[in-house]
């Protein structure tokens, strides 16, 4: 079969766009590649886009370029996490901490990997993770 070469987009549906947002510029230093009334898309790393999603807000087809986006949307408190380096484990907890962001949870792996777990202005999970958590992530 054909190759993967990774995820390039994670998204989430946000009741406040906006807030989200500056959740996620203050807190991790995205900057905004593209935004309408419905979506800003975050520049997440090299290769990297994680999307914001008015809730409720991509229930119709979307037309672009000759085409359309088909419907899509979500509820719920959804899960993601960001690959960070080993050795910023502790200054990534020490920075959450410094910007008021509550570490939910911290897990360490058999593995060796080792996670910080958070919650978004939308109550979505985040997690910050170092390798060795998945059997084909183990640099």
């Amino acid at each position: 079969m054909p190759t993967i070469n990774g995820v390039l987009e994670t998204c989430l549906y946000s009741d406040d766009v906006p807030a989200a947002r500056a959740f996620y510029e203050r807190v991790f230093g995205f900057t905004a590649m593209t935004e309408e009334d419905r979506i800003v898309a975050l520049d997440a790393g090299p290769g990297h886009v994680f999307i914001l999603f008015a809730r409720g807000g991509t229930t119709e087809p979307v037309p672009v370029f000759g085409s359309f986006i088909p419907p899509h949307d979500g509820s719920g408190p959804q899960h993601f996490a960001f690959a960070i380096d080993a050795g910023s484990y502790d200054a990534w907890k020490a920075h959450l901490a410094d910007e008021g962001v509550a570490i939910e949870s911290e897990v360490a792996w058999p593995e060796g990997g080792k996670s910080l777990y958070f919650r978004d202005p939308d109550g979505h999970l985040g997690e910050l993770a170092t390798s060795g958590i998945w059997p084909n992530d183990q640099g």
